[in-house]
């Protein structure tokens, strides 16, 4: 397989630095631009030019874990399955915590290669600041492996802790990497799509006490009041089906051209996926696959589903960084995780360019502040001005003809002290956005109630409006 630019000069570099004595190399590479098929050619060169005996690589989770053996495998024509006669293995960083002296052993006895993919998630300048994974790192494998080669999309952690053999530049306390290939570069060199995010947020709150009405333009502001928290907000029956309609409006539109397009929803919890999975069907007569840590076998869902044709898979925490199904064009963020590196590696799983004539990709999201932010900040990558901001009203339901005036009222219901949580009801979602049809959608309302033991009532109503930030493109079509 031929390399792409990025890569090849990666490789140099880093058997540059080898060969002149250095032993550590750090790369950063945007989400998406190819990471697993960069290293699994320099461990190749490595191995075929004796400067390597074994490959050990850590990954985040499972199934990156499984792609990396197999990307190993096909460049080397090796096996990497720790068995006799293999030249390395593929591990989690989970599995760090398990492994015994009889495999640190191997660093003693042999020169080994050892990949570090997403680094990020082992932490640890030393001993007393380093946590589970990068103790082992810096007890094992610092000074022992022959080279390591650290990988990562998002260089810093949310509890600004350093990274694990990780150097940092003064006064600004950023991490020195030895190459760096950022989200502008890719799109310029077309190995990653340019991202497109719209944010959903509400034009008229309005939050009912038994004493008084407070009224909100926007979902910023009212969670600045910590009256309702986000959770509640991507729980909410109408959020929900705003943001998985509209996206499912555009993925319909995307496999006109492209059928096997995909989208994927991110939710927060296991029922919080399985309850957006049942709207889906009930709302928009479609299925969909729910993968969570309580599958069985969550790895071979996610395989099965990368080369599959059906469209949607929801997902708690099983598909974010270096998951690679490329057919993904959609995403619904509908997490409560709202940190920078979440984000972008969220994001990172829509941007893999294929061969697909539509190129588009979309990430849906409400309009909180912080992802805001950093939809912002993704913006400032795009390699060329522009700068697009659109609002749309959500439309009423036409019949016949005829406007049914239905409004969006959300109801957050503060319930009797022996609940624990809040509980939401949400009424009058029968709407059309836009030009939106949907074949089977049910257009059956949910039944308008107030339990009266409810000592606090908020209503959010009025309709939708999209703030669509379509980055590097002047419209979102």
């Amino acid at each position: 397989m031929k390399l792409r630019q990025w890569q090849a000069e990666c490789i140099d570099l880093a058997l540059k630095q080898y060969r002149d004595g250095n032993s550590h190399f750090l790369a950063l590479a945007t989400p998406g631009a190819g990471k697993t098929m960069m290293a699994s050619e320099l461990a190749d060169k490595l191995l075929k030019s004796n400067l390597a005996d074994l490959v050990v690589c850590f990954s985040p989770s499972s199934i990156v874990a499984k792609d990396f053996s197999e990307s190993l495998h096909l460049r080397t024509q090796e096996r990497f399955d720790g068995l006799i006669g293999a030249k390395g293995r593929s591990l989690t960083y989970q599995n760090l915590l398990y492994l015994d002296s009889n495999f640190w052993q191997l660093f003693e006895r042999y020169r080994v290669f050892v990949i570090f993919d997403e680094i990020h998630h082992c932490a640890g300048s030393n001993i007393n600041n380093a946590n589970a994974w990068g103790e082992q790192v810096i007890l094992n494998i610092q000074d022992k492996a022959k080279y390591t080669l650290a990988l990562t999309g998002t260089p810093w952690r949310s509890d600004a802790a350093p990274i694990v053999l990780s150097n940092y530049m003064h006064p600004s306390n950023k991490i020195s990497c030895d190459y760096v290939y950022g989200l502008s570069e890719a799109i310029g060199d077309e190995v990653c799509r340019v991202p497109q995010i719209v944010a959903i947020d509400n034009n008229n709150i309005s939050v009912v006490d038994i004493e008084e009405t407070k009224t909100f333009d926007s979902f910023k502001a009212l969670l600045s009041q910590s009256i309702i928290p986000y959770q509640e907000i991507i729980e909410n029956e109408a959020v929900i089906k705003f943001v998985v309609s509209s996206a499912h409006k555009k993925l319909s539109k995307i496999r006109l051209h492209n059928p096997d397009a995909a989208g994927l929803v991110v939710a927060s919890s296991v029922e919080h996926a399985n309850k957006i999975s049942t709207l889906m069907k009930s709302c928009f007569n479609e299925d969909s696959i729910v993968v969570t840590y309580r599958e069985n076998d969550p790895t071979s869902i996610i395989q099965n589903f990368r080369h599959a044709k059906s469209k949607w898979i929801v997902s708690v925490g099983m598909i974010s960084e270096g998951t690679n199904i490329p057919r993904l064009q959609i995403c619904c963020h509908l997490t409560n995780i709202k940190t920078e590196m979440h984000f972008r590696q969220i994001l990172g799983r829509i941007l893999r360019m294929t061969d697909s004539t539509n190129q588009e990709a979309i990430l849906y999201m409400p309009a909180e502040p912080k992802l805001l932010e950093y939809a912002y900040r993704v913006k400032q990558d795009v390699p060329f001005e522009a700068d697009v901001v659109k609002f749309k009203k959500m439309k009423t339901e036409v019949v016949d003809g005829l406007d049914i005036n239905e409004k969006d009222d959300v109801l957050f219901n503060k319930v009797a002290p022996l609940k624990p949580n809040v509980e939401l009801k949400v009424d009058g979602f029968e709407v059309n956005i836009g030009d939106m049809t949907f074949d089977g959608m049910s257009t059956a309302l949910d039944d308008d109630y107030l339990t009266t033991s409810y000592e606090k009532v908020v209503n959010i109503f009025g309709r939708f409006k999209q703030e669509t930030i379509a980055l590097g493109l002047s419209e979102l079509r």
